[in-house]
């Protein structure tokens, strides 16, 4: 156990210093192997995680979303899903922000990066806001909680790392993250309402729109609807497993690039390129985080959490509550997949002998991570907005974030107590 704690410290130091999360834990968790269970055996157990891990028809899940999110972010959808929002919210208060947040919820769930959303919605939305008045806290918040949005709307990849790392269901995580993803947009929303009532001036209202220019409007949107209801439609009603959506999702946004005439062969190379990249990346912290998963099993570190958690006499919410703790303080410092790489592993057998089902924890564990986007004084989304935004000064964006992050801890309040909301869709489909 003793091993099992030094290795932890050791992730948590190079995390902090800046190593990358993959090469940290897989050199972190073969030294910690082979002082467990010998040299031998770790230099055995490392390349066999790793191959049965290459060769498991599930992973495939992980290229192909990120493919189709490639391919329809260079199509142009965030202008489209921007302007056919604005058509139908922009004419009342605060409009142009809560149009901002509709098109935040929908390109990140398509693209599935938070830090992607912000940086494009940036330059789609901000100019917008700023041309009508909004102020710059109301203005940057929008976007860098918006972002937030995707990492919960399926298709997620923070879900499917965790469905790795649990051996759950990813389709079933994709399904209980939906009503979740749209309680949040509603907060999200309610927030921007709220800010509107209470400081008018700082969130004034578009330009009316015809119903003629409203239904246009839709014309851009109909193909991300249809991928998405296909995609989400078919994992609901059992037609395909996620690995075949993924598929699927892939194949049906390169026809509709094709037929928009929007995707030119340079621009196709890229998106290979970048889907290549970005999944190899994802292989390589993921291989490290299931051989760090098999150190804390073999340490016993998993075990003497949980001991020691029943020793203190905490109780199975006492010690959920306790694990949001450590999840929220960690936001607050470290990137969001090296929150859940880590800390996931660490306390799954914890929370797992206290009957906690995994599919809704890996809700909660997504919320907390979202939260951990955009709070002081390590929020990714926040520092990404910045770089695009060079002018406007941190505390701006941060003070902006107030409402949006009551309406996260309301969110997530309400999930912790009502956890049918999680998970009514999944116990559906059984």
């Amino acid at each position: 156990m003793t091993i099992g704690i030094l290795a932890l410290l050791a992730v948590l130091v190079l995390a902090f210093a800046r190593v990358p999360l993959g090469f940290s834990m897989l050199i972190v968790s073969w030294a910690g192997l082979g002082l467990v269970n010998g040299w031998d055996n770790a230099n055995t157990l490392v390349p066999l995680t790793i191959t049965e891990a290459v060769f498991s028809y599930d992973l495939a899940v992980v290229p192909m979303f990120i493919l189709m999110g490639n391919i329809l972010s260079r199509t142009g959808i965030s202008d489209d899903l921007f302007r056919a929002a604005y058509a139908f919210l922009g004419s009342v208060r605060g409009g142009l922000a809560l149009s901002t947040m509709v098109t935040c919820a929908g390109f990140s769930a398509v693209c599935g990066s938070s830090l992607a959303t912000a940086a494009t919605m940036s330059k789609v939305a901000y100019p917008s806001m700023k041309r009508y008045g909004y102020s710059e806290e109301l203005a940057t918040a929008t976007i860098a909680a918006g972002g937030t949005l995707g990492i919960l709307i399926p298709p997620s990849i923070i879900l499917m790392i965790y469905g790795f790392l649990t051996q759950t269901n990813i389709g079933h995580l994709f399904i209980a993250g939906v009503l979740p993803g749209l309680v949040g947009l509603a907060l999200y929303m309610c927030a921007i309402v709220w800010v509107a009532w209470r400081r008018p001036h700082e969130a004034p209202a578009g330009d009316p729109v015809g119903w003629n220019e409203k239904l246009a409007s839709l014309r851009g949107v109909w193909p991300f609807a249809l991928l998405f209801l296909l995609i989400i439609g078919g994992l609901y009603g059992a037609i395909f497993t996620a690995t075949e959506a993924a598929g699927m999702g892939a194949g049906f946004a390169l026809i509709i690039a094709l037929m928009q005439g929007r995707l030119t062969w340079k621009g196709f190379r890229e998106v290979f390129v970048e889907t290549a990249s970005t999944s190899t990346m994802l292989y390589f912290v993921l291989f490290g985080a299931m051989l760090f998963a098999k150190l804390v099993s073999y340490s016993g570190l998993g075990e003497g959490l949980l001991e020691m958690m029943r020793s203190a006499g905490l109780g199975a919410y006492g010690t959920l509550f306790a694990v949001l703790a450590v999840f929220i303080l960690l936001g607050c410092v470290m990137d969001t997949m090296a929150i859940i790489l880590i800390c996931v592993p660490l306390f799954l057998p914890t929370l797992a002998a206290h009957g906690f089902d995994l599919i809704w924890f890996g809700v909660i564990a997504v919320v907390l991570t979202e939260i951990g986007l955009i709070t002081p004084p390590v929020g990714m989304n926040v520092f990404v907005l910045k770089a695009c935004l060079s002018h406007v000064p941190l505390k701006t964006i941060f003070k902006g974030l107030i409402p949006f992050i009551s309406a996260d801890i309301i969110r997530l309040g309400i999930l912790i107590s009502f956890p049918s909301i999680s998970l009514v869709l999944v116990r559906l489909m059984k």
